[in-house]
């Protein structure tokens, strides 16, 4: 997700049990572009310890071999090539998911891909644009071009966020595709991961805006998979975490107000766990400063009858969003 899954996020998310891998948010690739120093401080500047791999969207070979060649001076894991994004302002230029529509195209950046990369070489998609009847043309491309992990997000572009996940594509890629497939697409909760890596025969899964709303998940898979007791936070945890986030994201040289702006984009998320009639989320989005912050987040986390109860594993409702996160774990 641009502007909410750097550096900041990243090294506050290894701290309550990192994922396996990470994916970077996009690189913008076109013939201006350079590439993006604060983007690229999630590869050089990670704490983790964890592999990075390097995203890019765009659909001009020239500077997409360009950009690849120059990531690749860095310790990236891998380059990672945006074929999902579902934003109409990313799609409308034919990259992201609109490439979807273009089956060849996507060979020849990928071919050009597989020619200049000396690393693995990734591909995040959807399972169609407006539909799936290019879907199976798509996976003989990716077949064809050898990559090396597909990371699948089963619903098509335009279905958004709001579509029924389609898992059965997803069993479909990793029968058909010699490289590791990850499931991707409403993984609300660690037993949820399980369940669907099970059912589909996916390699892992890559969750995005649970890790959000619940940066415990990776550890929680982690826990469940080795049939230990799974770490089950409170409110008052949640209220750390908010804590926390307002300080990794501050900047000294942007006004309070834009700080807690900012911070909305991950509460909107984070607020799906607190309550079920939304008032967090309704108050928490009118908030101006950080002291409207904190007294909302008294009133709802903490305090006798609220500290100690369970934060919701699951979303108490659903949210339309633009972007999505791209924060990976694997199965193991």
């Amino acid at each position: 997700m641009q502007d909410v899954t750097g550096l900041p996020f990243m090294s506050l998310i290894s701290d309550y049990g990192p994922p396996d891998l990470f994916f970077t948010e996009y690189f913008r690739v076109h013939s201006h572009a350079r590439i993006d120093p604060a983007i690229l401080s999630s590869i050089t500047e990670n704490p983790s310890g964890r592999p990075v791999f390097a995203q890019l969207i765009g659909e001009d070979l020239e500077h997409i071999s360009r950009f690849a060649k120059e990531l690749q001076k860095f310790p990236i894991a891998g380059i990672d090539l945006n074929l999902g994004c579902p934003a109409p302002r990313v799609y409308r230029k034919n990259v992201g998911g609109g490439l979807l529509r273009d089956p060849a195209r996507i060979d020849r950046i990928l071919n050009i891909l597989r020619e200049t990369c000396e690393c693995p070489l990734t591909v995040k998609t959807r399972i169609g644009f407006e539909d799936t009847e290019k879907f199976t043309k798509v996976l003989d491309v990716f077949s064809v071009n050898k990559i090396d992990l597909l990371s699948l997000h089963a619903r098509t572009v335009r279905g958004g966020y709001r579509m029924v996940p389609q898992y059965a594509y997803v069993q479909m890629a990793a029968s058909r595709l010699d490289c590791p497939v990850l499931l991707n697409g409403e993984v609300n909760t660690a037993q949820s991961a399980i369940n669907l890596v099970n059912s589909t025969g996916a390699d892992g899964v890559m969750i995005g805006r649970s890790a959000i709303r619940n940066p415990w998940i990776f550890l929680q898979i982690k826990q469940l998979h080795r049939g230990e007791e799974m770490t089950r936070p409170t409110l008052g945890d949640l209220n750390n975490y908010i804590q926390k986030l307002y300080e990794v994201l501050s900047n000294p040289d942007i006004p309070e107000e834009k700080q807690v702006a900012r911070l909305k984009k991950f509460l909107n998320f984070i607020g799906l766990s607190v309550d079920k009639d939304g008032q967090f989320l309704y108050h928490i989005r009118r908030a101006k400063n950080r002291t409207d912050l904190n007294l909302i987040c008294d009133k709802y986390l903490l305090g006798e009858t609220n500290e100690n109860k369970w934060m919701s594993l699951t979303p108490h409702a659903q949210l339309s969003v633009d972007e999505e996160i791209s924060v990976s774990s694997c199965r193991g």
